[in-house]
């Protein structure tokens, strides 16, 4: 008897195709199952933004929606209960994000190019330090901070809580783009170099467009970071640089009743600029946190 042959069936050689085993379905459910329950926070916040006040506070998935909630939210004065001008703290907000990132970036891209190409006795030491006060607890420096401002004139200012937001930014900038730069070829701007090119010119002509990824990625998390800051504004601003984590929950206790619907409603908004922002710059945000993932 000749020895028998395994022959593969005609939908084993069709790529992309998958066999279907009680594994893989458990797998996929399981997936399933955890993407649904860390989107349910999400979804209940929406849910409950289009709830009207007599149904806030109810649990059942059938209910009237409303959309005067976020017309009540982005009123000028808020309700007659909060008075929150929710519509300018949100005009403030992306204000002071958009200048604390502008600033880490001026600064920061400089910065990390110099930490990726030059090393030095205790250049590491140097940024561990920098990164230091992006994990250090916001609570250890806001005293002498709102002792700072008051002195010096910057409490609820716009440009102190610039100032201040680019301490959140600056060290992310300076760590993520010092990745970047660091697995660029220096081949590269060595024949720049030799090109005729200065020191800084072959920074700006050859470095920049190639990182240009990784700067937009680094942008987009400082904004998120600085966009969720909630104890430097809430200590060093009131009326005129308050922003929007902070007028969020003021819904909560205005008038002695909590509005939850109106929350919900000001934190569904409060997340469209990030989400914009991420989607608008979509293919440069893929590449430039792919970027040198792969080393040749």
């Amino acid at each position: 008897m000749p020895a028998s042959r395994n022959f593969l069936a005609p939908t084993d050689l069709l790529p992309g195709r998958k066999r279907l085993t009680p594994g893989s379905v458990a797998g996929d459910l399981t997936l399933i199952a955890w993407f649904v329950f860390s989107l349910f926070p999400i979804i209940w916040m929406v849910i409950l933004a289009l709830k009207n006040s007599e149904q806030q506070t109810t649990t059942y998935f059938r209910f009237s929606p409303t959309w005067s909630n976020f017309a009540t939210v982005l009123s000028d004065k808020g309700t007659a209960m909060t008075s929150v001008d929710f519509k300018t703290s949100l005009f403030t907000s992306l204000l002071n994000c958009a200048g604390a990132v502008v600033v880490s970036l001026v600064i920061g891209i400089p910065a990390a190019y110099a930490a990726g190409r030059w090393k030095f006795r205790g250049s590491e030491d140097l940024m561990f330090n920098m990164l230091s006060f992006r994990f250090a607890p916001e609570l250890m420096v806001i005293v002498p901070l709102f002792v700072i401002y008051n002195q010096i004139g910057l409490f609820d200012t716009t440009v102190g809580m610039i100032w201040v937001l680019q301490l959140v930014t600056m060290p992310l900038v300076v760590w993520i783009l010092r990745s970047y730069f660091q697995d660029l070829p220096e081949d590269l701007e060595q024949a720049a170099l030799l090109d005729g090119y200065t020191r800084t010119r072959a920074f700006v002509m050859v470095a920049l467009p190639i990182v240009r990824p990784g700067i937009a990625a680094a942008a987009l998390l400082a904004f998120i970071f600085a966009w969720n800051s909630y104890i430097f504004p809430l200590i060093l601003a009131d009326s005129n640089a308050s922003t929007v984590t902070v007028a969020i929950t003021k819904f909560l206790g205005g008038g002695g009743q909590a509005y939850y619907n109106l929350t919900a409603a000001a934190a569904v908004i409060a997340a469209l600029p990030p989400l914009i922002l991420a989607l608008t710059i979509q293919r440069y945000l893929v590449r430039g946190l792919s970027f040198g993932a792969v080393k040749a």
